[in-house]
Order: structure tokens, then sequence, then C-alpha cells
């Protein structure tokens, strides 16, 4: 019985630690979480004109301890990195996506690492809020917020 009462409690606390909600049609959730896949895979290949096209043209971001960032030139320069430096991952996890019309949520943690120019690894994690818009039947990022969790 005590067995059975603990992988009982296990399950319940694994489950409510990776439990995740999306509301909202499947096509367009699908698209977001394609559009987050296709996002961290731009970051890792410093493709800034993919990662400055995942932004709608009006987007901010919101950098933990920044001002806001404003459009797409300014949000593409925040996320340039020097030439010898590498994120060499690059993974975001999304607890919920909430659709509405042609705005969306969602929220969840993200996790890294970098390499630095002495070959030093940097591993990082946070939490974040984006909120999307959809433009011409696309889902892109309009607010995108995040910071640190240690």
């Amino acid at each position: 019985m005590k067995s059975i009462t603990i992988s009982l409690i296990s399950l319940f606390t694994f489950s409510q630690s990776f439990s995740q909600e999306f509301i909202g049609s499947k096509i367009d959730l699908e698209q977001i979480k394609q559009n987050t896949i296709n996002f961290s895979q731009y970051v890792m290949d410093s493709n800034y004109e993919m990662i400055g096209a995942s932004y709608t043209l009006d987007a901010k971001i919101f950098p933990n301890n920044t001002l806001i960032i404003e459009g797409t030139k300014a949000i593409v320069n925040y996320w340039k990195i020097p030439d010898d430096v590498q994120i060499t991952h690059h993974k975001i996890s999304q607890k919920e996506i909430k659709i509405i019309g042609d705005e969306a949520y969602d929220y969840g943690y993200y996790e890294g690492q970098t390499k630095k120019p002495n070959g030093e690894l940097v591993d990082w994690k946070g939490k974040y809020v984006i909120v999307w818009r959809k433009v011409n039947n696309t889902w892109k990022m309009y607010l995108d917020i995040w910071n640190g969790v240690k």
C-alpha cells in the first residue's frame, strides 16, 4: 500500500510539473509551436534575418535588466553576438498557449548554453511570456519578455 501511495504521489507531482495547456485551433497551435522551435534554431545559427522575421514590424522585446527595445532593426541588433561567441543550445518549453482571435500568448521556460571565445560553456535559463499576432496568416511575436532564474 505504501509503494502504491508513493507511486501515485510521484505520478501526480510529475504530471503537475510538466502539465501543459494549449487552447486554440490545432493548426494555429502547431504553427506557434513550430515557430518557437524555428526561433531557437535561428538563435543557434545566428540567423539574424530570420530572427527579425519572427517578430511583427512593431514588435517590442523586454530583456532582463534593460529598457524596452522596439522595432525589427533594434531587435535584431539586440540578438547579434560577436563572431567568436556561439549559442550552442536554445530551447523554449511552453507551459501554456492560448489563442484569442488573431492574438495569442504563451508562457513557460527557456534554457540555453553559450560558448565563449576561450571555450568556456555558460548555461542559462529563465522564464518568459510572448504575445503573438497573426500577420498575413502567420503567427509572429509582438511582445517578448523574459528574465533569468537561478
